[in-house]
């Protein structure tokens, strides 16, 4: 069976997430566990297993997600990178929905190879700071907003680009204040240079401790930041050491992601699933 890895949110190898993306040829997925191991084995942010769904349904294919650790309800990124495997080796083309956990996604591929995500935008609901997690976090939040159960993640906003920058967490203490994990953002230090807001996302609670590029994580950064800045578009960079490039709109209760996907490994998995 092929396995591929391609690294999504950028348009150049070993940056941007890398995702593993196995394509199915049966109607239905393997076990749960045998999925797990496979996931783990690969050890990335998430590996993503698709097979296709008959003709005439409200989706193309099936599509789940996991980290080393876990399932997760909602990936951005490995959904960027399935779509283009999909569109690379001719499987589909033009718009493909997806049946996630979270409902269905679709993905568009533009003229200039980059992809746009449809997905669901998070609730935001303004909460007080949590005891510890300045100390957990390493800086002291301004504002600290829970997200929807799709993602479950803490929203923290910081003073400046620097704090997000400098950041260097005790991620196990980070593990006590959220389902997932914590996004923490901040407003661009200089909005010329090309993004609106920056971001970086730990995820102890499903086995990553900082995700390079979540596309999740935009669901709630961009109505955060749109809300702030009084723009429906945006683009966020997400500052960890591979980073990414996210274009995000937003069109009423769902986001609009946009990036592109470059594939640098293509290879056989050599046991059955």
């Amino acid at each position: 069976m092929r396995i591929r890895i391609v690294d999504a949110f950028t348009d150049r190898p070993f940056a941007g997430n890398p995702a593993a993306v196995l394509l199915l040829d049966t109607d239905a997925f393997p076990d749960d566990g045998r999925l797990q191991d496979v996931a783990t084995e690969m050890n990335l942010s998430e590996t993503a297993f698709a097979h296709p769904l008959p003709e005439g349904g409200e989706a193309d294919w099936a599509l789940r997600w996991f980290t080393p650790a876990a399932e997760v309800d909602m990936c951005g990124h490995a959904t960027l990178a399935t779509a283009h495997v999909l569109h690379r080796t001719g499987t589909a083309s033009g718009t493909v929905r997806f049946a996630a956990r979270c409902g269905i996604l679709t993905t568009t591929v533009h003229e200039d190879g980059s992809i746009t995500l449809d997905l669901p935008v998070s609730s935001l609901t303004p909460v007080e700071t949590p005891d510890g997690i300045a100390d957990a976090l390493g800086a002291a939040p301004l504002s600290v907003l829970d997200t929807s159960d799709h993602i479950g993640d803490l929203l923290v906003e910081l003073g400046d680009e620097a704090a997000v920058r400098g950041l260097r967490p005790d991620i196990r203490a980070l593990a006590a204040h959220s389902q997932r994990g914590i996004i923490a953002t901040a407003a661009a230090a200089n909005p010329g240079e090309g993004y609106d807001y920056v971001s970086r996302c730990f995820f102890p609670n499903v086995g990553i401790d900082e995700d390079p590029v979540t596309g999740s994580a935009h669901s709630a950064l961009a109505p955060f930041w749109s809300a702030r800045l009084g723009r429906p578009e945006l683009t966020g960079l997400q500052a960890s050491a591979r980073s990414g490039l996210v274009r995000t709109a937003l069109r009423g209760d769902r986001v609009l992601l946009t990036g592109s996907a470059v594939t640098v490994v293509d290879g056989e998995l050599l046991v059955t699933l």
